[in-house]
């Protein structure tokens, strides 16, 4: 083999010795609904090819995510449940938390509407024809942010929703709109999963609007403090990206249909 041969295979062989760097991963728990809406599809590649990294998603509900968060599984949560949130971060779970978008929920029924919940004047009325026609309603059942929502509504209406018209499905939100659809019931869902499955259902919404349906949603860096093995850089360099300019016009910009699924700061929720 001649000289310029034998120096060429070894450099080459030189270069593959090279120990290859490892993905760097960040690990997030969220809900449901950011992953049915198809949000984080879009949301994700773009930070994932800036910081050279991939974030494994682990979409569960908000009661579940924050418990991820809690033990240390995660190294940030993305959820909907601003006093659970508020709880994480009293109690130290949390090191950083940021607003990121909002939208709404919504009561989805059968266009017949045989409880007549969309001629209540308020969502709590709406539950309280629902009960009394003992409509089936199927809940989430799982500690979610949605259902913490359909609990304070159930509450507001002075209801204790139980027998057999009431299921809790312990399903995530796209699980729970397919049986309600089979049931032909009613269920109360964040308006951007409803979106996203809307040509899988002929629910329609049968009550919208109310300020108690508001659905903010925030995201939390798991406190370093509690947890030393966490990746809080990592997870900052995240918030920092879809609170920033960058991650906000993404999300302002996903629509199917040309709706917008989620709003962000500025932008009101339009109907």
């Amino acid at each position: 083999m001649r000289a310029p041969e034998t120096l060429l295979l070894l450099v080459v062989l030189a270069l593959t010795a090279l120990p290859v760097r490892a993905e760097e991963r960040l690990r997030m728990s969220t809900t449901t609904s950011t992953e049915n809406s198809g949000l984080l599809a879009v949301l994700l590649p773009p930070f994932e090819m800036k910081y050279h990294c991939k974030v494994d998603v682990v979409a569960v509900g908000t009661g579940k995510s924050l418990k991820l968060g809690e033990a240390g599984d995660v190294d940030v949560v993305f959820v909907h449940a601003r006093s659970l949130e508020d709880k994480f971060m009293a109690n130290g779970y949390g090191a950083d938390r940021r607003d990121v978008m909002y939208n709404d929920f919504v009561l989805l029924g059968p266009k017949d509407d045989p409880a007549g919940a969309g001629k209540a004047k308020s969502a709590p009325d709406a539950y309280r024809a629902i009960a009394a026609k003992e409509s089936s309603f199927i809940s989430r059942g799982d500690e979610s942010g949605t259902h913490q929502k359909e609990k304070e509504i159930w509450a507001s209406a002075g209801i204790v929703p139980r027998g057999a018209w009431y299921v809790e499905a312990g399903q995530g939100m796209g699980e729970v709109i397919t049986m309600a659809t089979e049931k032909r019931g009613y269920t109360l869902s964040d308006r951007g999963t409803y979106i996203a499955f809307r040509k899988k259902t002929d629910l329609v919404v049968v009550r919208q609007g109310d300020t108690a349906l508001w659905n903010p949603y925030g995201i939390i860096a798991v406190n370093p403090k509690k947890h030393k093995h966490v990746k809080y850089d990592l997870a900052m360099k995240f918030i920092d990206f879809i609170t920033g300019p960058e991650g906000q016009s993404i999300i302002a910009n996903y629509k199917i249909g040309g709706e917008p699924l989620f709003f962000v700061h500025g932008k009101g929720v339009e109907h």
